[in-house]
């Protein structure tokens, strides 16, 4: 058993009627129970709690969704269940009721920490976008850095015209760097939005699409460097629609770490969500952090974010947010 508590403090404003300032005070509580019956396989629980509301927790327009950010009403929940077993010395097999696609591939696609939901996995868009659901996968990793990987999730497998997500993975990892390509089939009007604009999440077609990622990542030999470690990713997706039937996202994070006092870290992450290609307003958003280690198990990290999209009266309007987060693992 391990966990952590965190506490959010922040606020967002906007130029239109979307956020006024407000300061909301919040937590996130999290457990995560990892059991063995081989020594080599393990059954992960994650139980959760927390009462985010509004702007942190919001798969809005703005993109403010926090990645601490949990809405369970102070109500502890499986928030994660599943299995997972090696067969043989490269192949590994996933399945459980409460997964997400990310959690079963072979190649880790960034290595940038964000604060923003929508910056995790190198741009939280239609490529690497998920949804808790039953699912399974194989993943193959090779001596020489070489893995792939494949996997589904499903929201009620029985069905046949169930939503689902099919998302297969190649990617070839060093010590120092790693490239991968992802390949998700989305079916039956599955959708993620933690990383788009408005347009970008509601195109037209028959609920199917077609989501490629490219993923890169370098980091330094030496962390005691004033190089930052480098994540890029760039998506593009494609329904069946006649018009915008074609999305574009890129995304870009760095991270410095040991900067002034061990552990210490900088972020810097920015980039484009989600975007239709008939769009006139070029959505935008960036994330600033430093990360300060009071001890091994407490950290307290001042964040500025913001950016520019196009609110639901079709208007651009930019954002700006605050965040003072304090974390307590154990």
């Amino acid at each position: 058993l391990d966990g952590k508590a965190i506490f959010d403090v922040g606020s967002v404003d906007t130029d239109d009627d979307g956020y006024t300032g407000e300061t909301s005070f919040m937590y996130t509580y999290t457990m995560n129970l990892n059991t063995s019956f081989t020594g080599d396989d393990n059954l992960y629980t994650r139980i959760k709690t927390g009462n985010h509301d509004s702007w942190s927790k919001t798969k809005s327009v703005y993109n403010t969704y926090l990645s601490s950010g949990n809405g369970n009403g102070d109500v502890l929940e499986v928030d994660k269940l599943w299995y997972t077993t090696p067969i043989g010395e490269n192949l590994t097999v996933t399945f459980g009721p409460k997964i997400e696609n990310y959690y079963m591939h072979a190649t880790t696609p960034s290595i940038y920490e964000p604060v923003l939901k929508a910056f995790t996995l190198g741009g939280n868009a239609a490529a690497y976008g998920a949804s808790t659901s039953p699912g399974a996968g194989i993943a193959y990793t090779a001596d020489n850095g070489f893995a792939i990987s494949s996997n589904i999730t499903s929201k009620n497998p029985v069905l046949a015209d169930s939503k689902q997500s099919w998302a297969t993975q190649v990617g070839y990892t060093k010590d120092t760097y790693s490239v991968s390509a992802i390949l998700n089939l989305k079916y039956n009007g599955w959708t993620d939005s933690y990383f788009m604009s408005t347009d970008g999440k509601a195109r037209a077609g028959d609920g199917n699409s077609t989501n490629i990622g490219l993923r890169g990542w370098w980091r330094p030999s030496n962390s005691d460097t004033a190089m930052p470690s480098v994540s890029v990713g760039f998506d593009t997706s494609e329904t069946d629609a006649s018009t915008n039937s074609n999305t574009t996202a890129y995304f870009v994070g760095l991270n410095w770490a040991d900067v002034i006092n061990a552990d210490d870290k900088i972020g810097i992450a920015f980039g484009q969500p989600q975007k239709a290609e008939g769009e006139t307003i070029d959505p935008f958003l960036y994330e600033v952090y430093y990360k300060y280690s009071v001890n091994d198990s407490v950290t307290v990290t001042p964040t500025i974010f913001g950016g520019t999209s196009k609110n639901s009266s079709d208007v651009e309007t930019d954002m700006t947010g605050y965040l003072v987060q304090t974390t307590f693992k154990f």
